[in-house]
């Protein structure tokens, strides 16, 4: 059967009044080394070849000035202590401050622009914020997922929100609302209602709260989720610890990732130096690293720890690959590859950006060989979801830095590794950084729960709250 990957459209909104007098507050993608280029490639001898359209290099846009309306919480401090301190501890820092003004941030706004805040959920409760209060919309909005949870196909969610997917949890969002709004006053506004970056921060919150009790697996997306885009996990990341309280609290941890390096353990190795490292330094016995994993290249390569000397080894496919994965040919995954190579190269060319081409096994993409914006690579990744036919499942997506075509994508890596873990979607979940039309972390929303973060910052941030309320959930108190 032919896999179309389907774009899906876009809505846009903008809010006028929050007309919250009456409600007061309760008590970076994957960058990958350009070793590959070839139309046949080797994987024992890579090779690199550069793609130069001939161009005029354009001129660079001036940074966008910083105008952040962040709100200082100094007013409500007295409210709520404990969540406070967890909050703007030192290993989180002011995380929801910072994003609160992200829209507006110059660092953000030039590489990512709107583009990287899109959501039809997150919009439609953005435009009714100008005829509702901050507390209604998230009443509402409440009643409305859980009458959607008992009927999909019919409730009110599916027509005023047409293709809506599934929700695994219930969500508590006046909870989750009342919870934020004591440090940032949201409800205090007279005539600007949140933006973007608040309203997903409210439902991150109510997807912790509602995942705690039931969760059996979590998994990561790497670059931008876990660690900066290009970089990797060292010895005083943050999540290093978080990982290992997860794994102690009998939660199965993933990373599911891009990166697709097949029949090279070391290279995932070094991606995750530091959280190996730990394992080792801690001597973490056998029954508490088996409950890590990697999926690699979207869902190509499934990696596990070696109890002996803490390092990573493939998993045998036959254990773990679905039976439609098996039946992928090779030369159906050559056509797939060969012609999304043809149309990264057609549009490079349209767009006047000279690139460098990588090809792998699984994976073809390209890297700009100078400064771009955001835009330029939404559009060919766009265009490619839209245009390209093949024989075999595909996911084009806009790494941020790079644009790349992968061979399968997350919903499939998920769906195998829930399998071969034996769990279900309520006791999954996906924290990742790209869930817009051209994001690979997108996919995982048809399979289980998900945070959407926008750095490893707030990663570090809602793990904290998780593990806070695993503990909470699964305490016994003493009887005697």
């Amino acid at each position: 059967m032919l896999q179309r990957a389907r774009i899906k459209s876009r809505d846009t909104c903008t809010g006028r009044k929050c007309g919250a007098a009456g409600v007061r507050p309760a008590a970076a993608s994957r960058p990958r080394v350009v070793t590959v280029a070839s139309a046949a490639p080797s994987a024992a001898n890579p090779q690199t070849v550069s793609f130069h359209p001939p161009i005029t290099p354009p001129p660079q846009p001036p940074a966008p000035t910083n105008n952040g309306n962040g709100t200082t919480p100094s007013t409500v401090a007295e409210v709520n202590l404990g969540y406070w301190e967890l909050l703007n501890n030192p290993e989180s820092g002011e995380v929801f401050s910072q994003r609160a003004r992200s829209a507006s941030d110059a660092a953000v706004l030039r590489r990512k622009g709107h583009l990287k805040e899109q959501d039809r959920l997150i919009d439609f409760m953005r435009r009714m914020h100008e005829t509702h209060t901050c507390e209604e919309v998230m009443l509402k909005m409440e009643r409305w997922i859980a009458e959607h949870r008992q009927d999909p196909k019919r409730s009110r969610l599916r027509r005023l929100i047409p293709g809506i997917g599934a929700f695994f949890t219930p969500l508590k969002l006046v909870e989750a609302f009342r919870e934020y709004d004591a440090f940032f006053a949201l409800s205090r506004r007279k005539y600007i209602p949140p933006n973007f970056a608040e309203l997903r921060h409210v439902v991150n919150i109510s997807q912790v709260h509602a995942s705690a009790d039931t969760l059996k697996l979590i998994t990561f997306d790497a670059d931008g989720t876990l660690y900066a885009d290009g970089a990797h996990m060292e010895q005083d990341n943050q999540m290093i610890a978080h990982i290992i309280n997860l794994m102690r609290s009998n939660v199965q941890v993933a990373i599911v990732t891009a990166a697709g390096y097949p029949d090279e353990p070391e290279k995932f190795e070094k991606r995750v130096m530091g959280l190996l490292e730990a394992f080792r330094k801690l001597k973490l016995p056998p029954e508490v690293t088996n409950r890590f994993h990697i999926m690699g290249g979207e869902c190509n390569y499934l990696l596990r720890v070696r109890p002996a000397d803490k390092r990573l080894e493939f998993v045998p496919d036959n254990d773990w690959k679905t039976p439609t994965m098996r039946s992928w040919r090779e030369e159906d995954i050559t056509a797939l590859l060969d012609e999304g190579e043809a149309m990264l190269q057609e549009g490079a060319k349209r767009l006047n950006l000279a690139v460098n081409i990588i090809r792998k096994s699984r994976a073809v993409g390209i890297v700009p060989m100078q400064a771009t914006i955001y835009e330029v690579l939404e559009d060919i990744a766009l265009t490619i979801q839209t245009q390209l036919v093949a024989k075999v499942p595909f996911c084009a997506f806009n790494g941020g830095n790079d644009v790349f075509v992968d061979v399968g994508n997350k919903l499939l890596g998920l769906e195998a590794l829930m399998k071969y873990l034996r769990v279900t979607p309520p006791e999954v979940l996906h924290v990742g950084d790209r869930f817009t039309d051209s994001g690979n972390d997108v996919a995982t929303r048809d399979i289980c729960s998900v945070l959407w973060v926008a750095n490893p910052e707030e990663t570090g941030f809602f793990i904290k709250m998780l593990l806070k309320d695993i503990r909470k959930s699964r305490w016994q108190p003493y009887i005697e």
